[in-house]
């Protein structure tokens, strides 16, 4: 019986050997053929993009199903028996859910396109007259320094001249006609994409949202039938985990995002400050991007106000470091608190590494990615600690030279 107990530890090992080295061997093929690797993750990327859309959006418009979901459950308990009531309660969250989803995406169309468009259009429009008030006021500021002001002077009109020249391009039909035609089929093509693909992730959206606690309960299923009960629960844990990291950050941060463009919008009408709703609008989307999204939505949105008054650029500049410092020491942790637990070294970092890889959409969603990884591994490091009976505070291993072995005791 032994013997026969012992085989199958061989067996078990064997198997477990081969499983490893098909992994290595799988994971070197991986990084050697990574442009096919990309290529065909985009392909298929590009094929569940109605389905990547609708679960975007049944993830963040959650919070409201859930919440029509359970305020229609409570108003009809005294009247309607709980099988017909949990239909009604599914159809109302559904409704509410794409009510919601419906005013924003028009409210927000409504109030911002038509004073975006009419910027741009004045931004075009006042290229040559704002071109020429900034040159001026070049001479004036480097009038007692003729050699720099010539020389900024030669910069600053050779970027007027390529800017007019591509405003220009894109304008004049005639010249350009082939570019224009195929800019507009591709424009036309890549629109009917979007909308065909945002369509299609609505419907996947309303599946979703009243099959998740089915989907939920599914995959539980799978993970309680797969792992042994202690670790099955581990796994659990672990995904309820990520799941509150990553809600609390995104939707977090896109609360905090609309907040900051609200401000940014009543400070600098106040201050009457021009292309106040393209920047505000600059602003708050680049605001969803940490660390760096200050700087993103801050660069451009000066240019903008440059080219109009110089003079009003540094006010400008001033009111963003306001804000961003308002956002980061008050809005900011009011709303999102310690979502992720990582030191501000740890949050550049992701963004950068995520963000090479996945570029704006890694920006947004490294620094969560991370904090998880970040305390997945803090948590597996704590427990093999704990198996070799040593301490799990890091300040322990500060200035320690080495552990004795027989009683351990940290020699420093």
């Amino acid at each position: 019986m032994r013997e026969h107990h012992k085989f199958w530890d061989f067996v078990y090992w064997g198997i477990t050997a081969v499983l490893v080295i098909i992994t290595c061997i799988a994971a070197a093929l991986v990084f050697i053929r990574w442009q096919s690797v990309w290529s065909t993750l985009h392909f298929v990327g590009r094929i569940l993009a109605p389905v990547t859309y609708g679960a975007v959006l049944a993830y963040l418009l959650a919070p409201v199903y859930n919440r029509a979901d359970r305020w229609t459950d409570r108003v009809l308990a005294p009247y309607v028996k709980q099988e017909r009531r949990r239909s009604l309660a599914k159809a109302m969250a559904t409704l509410v859910s794409l009510l919601f989803l419906v005013a924003v995406v028009t409210g927000l169309i409504w109030m911002i396109l038509p004073r975006v468009l009419e910027s741009v259009m004045g931004i075009i429009n006042s290229i040559p007259s704002s071109a020429a008030r900034v040159a001026l006021w070049i001479e004036t500021l480097f009038a007692d320094y003729p050699d720099i002001e010539i020389a900024v002077l030669n910069v600053y009109n050779q970027g007027v001249e390529q800017l007019v020249s591509w405003v220009q391009s894109t304008t004049d039909l005639i010249p350009n006609i082939e570019k224009v035609i195929t800019g507009v089929y591709t424009s036309v093509v890549g629109v009917v994409n979007l909308v065909k693909n945002t369509l299609i992730g609505i419907i996947v959206m309303l599946y979703l949202l009243n099959i998740k606690d089915t989907l939920t309960a599914q995959g539980k299923k799978i993970i309680y039938s797969l792992f042994p009960l202690a670790g099955a629960n581990e796994i659990v844990e672990k995904l309820r985990f990520i799941h509150r990291v990553f809600g609390g950050f995104i939707i977090g941060k896109l609360v905090d995002s609309l907040i900051i463009g609200i401000l940014t919008f009543v400070w600098l009408s106040i201050i009457k400050m021009p292309y106040t709703v393209l920047i505000s609008v600059i602003v708050g989307v680049t605001n969803i991007i940490p660390f760096f999204g200050p700087f993103i939505g801050a660069v451009p949105s000066a240019l903008l106000v440059l080219l109009v008054n110089p003079r009003k650029c540094l006010w400008f500049l001033l009111s963003i470091l306001v804000i961003q410092q308002l956002d980061g020491n008050v809005i900011g942790p009011k709303i999102l608190g310690n979502s992720t637990g990582v030191s501000s070294f740890w949050v550049l970092f992701s963004i950068l590494f995520f963000g090479g890889i996945l570029g704006p959409v890694g920006m947004i969603i490294g620094v969560p990615t991370f904090a998880v990884i970040y305390r997945l591994t803090a948590e597996w490091v704590n427990k093999r600690l704990k198996k070799k009976e040593l301490s799990t505070v890091t300040d322990d291993y500060g200035d320690l030279d080495y552990i004795d072995e027989e009683n351990k005791t940290y020699v420093r």
